[in-house]
């Protein structure tokens, strides 16, 4: 018998966000002067309440197991923050806290999919999206939408989409990697396909309080019939930049998040006890001015785009990214500093280049669904973001 490996196991792709993010920092500690803006981490610091929170957790000694479904404490004050900020009503048995959205999103997948499952997928998605589908033994079924469309699927789209072996439908807005949101309009009507064909939604609204001049509309409140069947997935990382200290959340129907928290007692348990008595002091912390520097970044980048020829780019209305196309430049003839030509194949290794050759550091579309773009986030200081756009203008520059 030869020992090897599972096949879900030989079948994952690694994460390429955090592939790139891992190499970059690589770099950057063997001294290269290397501008990241490859992974997707809100460059200003957690609020101090909720830095606070969890010294004092610790100094508490709240250092010991808890529900695995989260504190009630914390359950009550999303409940309340989910009435107050985005009219849904929730009562807390129907919250499940995780270790970050990441894992909230995986319980989800394995508490609805059986073997063979479909997953509708809209692309470009978020790199875990399809791994995780298949993990839980889904089949994710991608339904491609471009820059023309803005990157939005339509209820029709979805509608020619959905066969018999159908069992969810998945939405991200503010979507991570294009910045496209979903209007209201635009959600009563996939809403109606979804509700009349008896599917789930699960819709991640990670980015919902970073939006420019759209107002974000949960699917979740359209009807009591959509709240029956929606998971609505959101966290702490990116808002209140606590990344690190892995605090996700879903809620849905008590029924459903039973199910996921039994799931997650004989996998992760409980989310970090000292985690979550910081996210509960971030509650209420938000602050707007987020949002305005975030906003003058994203025109920041768009300006300098706009003066680079072959290059588009849709304007995002939301999150921190931009998903610029870089087509025109593939198979064409990149000199670099050495004095050395190649030939520029893929989207892939044309960021290799701009990471190598020009020591930005951004990520292929590849792993999103979109071989022709690529990811740039914005997150990160208006200094770093000039110089990267300084490199990144003469690196295009130098092909013929």
């Amino acid at each position: 018998m030869t020992l090897s490996l599972s096949a879900k196991a030989k079948g994952i792709a690694p994460s390429p966000t955090l592939a790139i993010d891992s190499k970059t920092k690589a770099l950057i500690a063997a001294g290269a002067d290397i501008v990241n803006l490859s992974v997707g981490e809100p460059d200003f610091p957690t609020p101090a309440q909720a830095s606070l929170a969890g010294i004092a957790a610790i100094v508490n000694n709240f250092t010991k197991y808890t529900d695995a479904s989260g504190i009630v404490e914390l359950r009550r004050g999303i409940a309340d923050k989910l009435r107050d900020e985005n009219g849904l009503d929730y009562a807390p048995e129907e919250i499940i806290v995780s270790s970050g959205a990441k894992q909230s999103l995986y319980n989800i997948f394995v508490a609805i999919l059986d073997p063979g499952d479909e997953v509708l997928l809209p692309a470009p998605y978020w790199v875990s999206y399809p791994e995780q589908i298949r993990l839980a033994d889904g089949v994710p079924v991608v339904l491609e939408t471009t820059e023309a469309t803005g990157f939005k699927v339509t209820a029709q789209q979805v509608e020619q989409a959905i066969t018999p072996k159908t069992k969810a439908v998945l939405l991200n807005s503010p979507s991570n990697p294009t910045g496209a949101m979903y209007s209201k309009d635009e959600i009563v009507a996939l809403a109606e396909v979804i509700e009349r064909h008896d599917l789930f939604v699960i819709s991640d609204e990670i980015y919902e309080r970073l939006t420019y001049g759209q107002e974000h509309y949960s699917i979740a409140r359209v009807s009591l019939g959509l709240r029956d069947r929606t998971f609505v997935v959101n966290g702490f990382s990116k808002t209140h930049a606590m990344t690190g200290w892995r605090v996700g959340y879903v809620a849905a129907p008590q029924h459903l998040v039973k199910a996921m928290a039994s799931f997650q007692s004989h996998t992760t348990a409980n989310p970090s006890s000292i985690s979550q008595k910081a996210a509960l002091g971030a509650l209420g912390t938000f602050d707007p001015a987020t949002v305005t520097q975030f906003r003058a970044r994203r025109d920041a980048v768009l300006e300098a785009f706009s003066r680079l020829p072959g290059l588009t780019c849709a304007s995002p209305d939301g999150a921190f990214y931009v998903f610029p196309n870089v087509g025109a430049w593939l198979g064409q003839t990149y000199t670099g500093l050495d004095g050395s030509s190649v030939t520029v194949q893929t989207v892939d290794h044309l960021c290799e280049l701009l990471l190598t050759d020009a020591l930005v550091a951004t990520v292929p579309g590849t792993g999103f669904g979109a071989p022709w773009n690529l990811r740039m986030s914005y997150a990160t200081s208006m200094e770093a973001l000039q110089k990267g756009l300084t490199r990144m203008t003469a690196f295009f520059g130098r092909f013929s």
